[in-house]
């Protein structure tokens, strides 16, 4: 009863008073800046909101344990924020905006930067990952870190994604016995339970899509390179990118235009255009006509669910009304992608992981080391699944092996053809496909379940998707994921924005006090 009444209290300090009575969970970035353009709204009083619902929803109430630190210095940087507008006029779209970071990017301010794992709990990195550098040059706030999968689900086979050893369990908003999915779990849950209007993600493969999907958001894995990977917690440099995560596609749009910036230490970068493109330019409700589109029918699950495709062809539907063309069935041959994949990712990430440990000046200066302090702190560590991923890694050789060299060779080859041929055969500008199941039961005794899924192609390929709420079952969101070759960001935002418009079918999840949270 005590916990009830203590969510009431805040919920009720966030919807009036200073606030003047405006609850702005479900408010855009161009509605709030148009609030602080006419006065009615400051940088200050929205990070106050802000701050005081993560208070009501992650820490009291349904406890969703998406954030895993408060920035200390967040009002701060809202208030000379709100001077600078008074006296210079606000900087761009996301100025004095709040903007939550995954905990596995480099702040170099008083946050700490641990990928969730209590190895890394005193890890303050000596400066800012680039892309945050590029959110402080654009004006926004940083209000915080968000928990995640440990070490961006790549510890063990049975975790529990939302799971960490520094933040605990997130949970789906929607359900909360239910997985946020992951590993930018926090960074989902907190956008949709309007506990800030944008977050950071990162993916390596689903990390960014099936928690937006899962959680009832946007959001868009860029192609690699876009977005630069400097700063960020590696598992392997040939899939990592952070992306953009929004409860609609132009807020999302917003941040990518911030986030997409050229940063010369980026081996990736090289196949970019050195034009900065803008991705909220030309969105309109009308982007669908003349579009071909193809129907994916070899993802993951694929045809194992008939409610996911019933979702999937009231979605041809729209997309048929909207004036696309449809190309269905469009099938990829992947075999050996996902093998080749996986061992990719353990050459990768123990000489990425290492050159970020040696490079950031962390304690625990290698791979080896994490696994021995994870072996001496079991108990807090480990309690509901191992390390088994992190003592395969580490038993691989350099990046000189030849194993590893075919195994790269063949997952992008695998990928980047069967994409690249599809689109081009039958002349589509994108493809579509599921982007999860339904959110299983946190489970932490036999661990995940994934069921459907299409974040792969992207993934491997290095290529570019965005996930759109496309509908519900049984109250929990499945997401569309719009798929495309390289660097294809703005025409999938274009027609996923035009899909967004139509369908219309994103609900927010209700949140109450009542809601019940299993014991950990």
């Amino acid at each position: 009863m005590r916990r009830a009444w203590v969510y009431l209290a805040a919920l009720l300090l966030v919807s009036c008073g200073e606030h003047r009575g405006a609850d702005y969970a479900e408010w855009d970035v161009a509605a709030l800046q148009d609030a602080m353009h006419r006065g009615e709204l400051s940088s200050t009083d929205l990070t106050r909101y802000y701050l005081a619902r993560i208070d009501a929803l992650d820490r009291d109430g349904p406890a969703l344990r998406a954030v895993i630190e408060v920035n200390p210095d967040a009002l701060q940087i809202a208030e000379d924020l709100d001077r600078e507008r008074q006296t210079s006029g606000p900087r761009g779209p996301l100025h004095g905006i709040p903007v939550l970071l995954k905990a596995n990017i480099d702040t170099g301010d008083r946050m700490v930067t641990s990928a969730g794992s209590l190895a890394l709990s005193g890890h303050r990195p000596p400066d800012d990952a680039f892309l945050v550098a590029r959110l402080r040059e654009a004006g926004a706030v940083i209000l915080g870190k968000t928990n995640l999968s440990e070490w961006a689900n790549f510890r063990s086979s049975f975790s529990s994604s939302g799971w960490s050893s520094l933040g605990g369990q997130t949970r789906n908003p929607y359900d909360t016995a239910r997985t946020p999915c992951g590993s930018s779990s926090g960074s989902a849950v907190a956008v949709a339970a309007g506990m800030t209007v944008l977050a950071v993600g990162t993916e390596t493969d689903g990390s960014v899509i099936c928690p937006a999907g899962i959680n009832g958001i946007v959001g868009i894995k860029p192609t690699l390179g876009l977005v630069s990977g400097d700063g960020i917690i590696p598992i392997a440099h040939s899939q990592d990118t952070a992306g953009p995560m929004a409860r609609n596609v132009r807020d999302a749009a917003v941040l990518l235009n911030v986030l997409a910036a050229n940063d010369p230490r980026e081996p990736a970068s090289d196949a970019r255009s050195g034009s900065i493109t803008d991705y909220t330019a030309h969105l309109s409700a009308d982007s669908l006509a003349g579009k071909r589109i193809g129907v994916l029918r070899t993802h993951s699950g694929a045809g194992k669910d008939p409610r996911i495709d019933s979702i999937v062809e009231k979605s041809i539907g729209i997309l048929r009304s909207g004036g696309a063309t449809i190309v269905d069935p469009v099938e990829i041959d992947t075999t050996g992608a996902g093998d080749a994949e996986y061992e990719v990712l353990l050459y990768e990430f123990k000489a990425d992981l290492n050159e970020y440990l040696r490079a950031s000046g962390a304690d625990a200066g290698s791979l080896r080391e994490i696994i021995d302090f994870n072996d001496a702190h079991a108990d807090s560590v480990m309690p509901i699944f191992g390390q088994d991923i992190f003592i395969e890694a580490e038993s691989k050789g350099p990046l000189t092996d030849e194993a590893y060299q075919a195994a790269l060779a063949d997952s992008k080859r695998i990928m980047r053809e069967g994409i690249d041929s599809a689109l081009r055969e039958h002349e589509l500008d994108a493809l579509i496909a599921p982007s999860n199941g339904p959110a299983w039961m946190i489970d932490h005794i036999n661990g995940d379940n994934f069921s459907v899924g299409s974040s792969s192609f992207a993934a491997i390929s290095g290529y570019a998707a965005v996930t759109v709420p496309a509908g519900f079952i049984a109250g929990m969101p499945i997401g569309l994921s719009f798929i495309g070759g390289a660097f294809s960001e703005k025409q999938l935002i274009e027609i996923a924005y035009a899909f967004e418009q139509a369908s219309a079918a994103r609900i927010p999840p209700e949140l109450s006090p009542a809601a019940g949270v299993p014991s950990q």
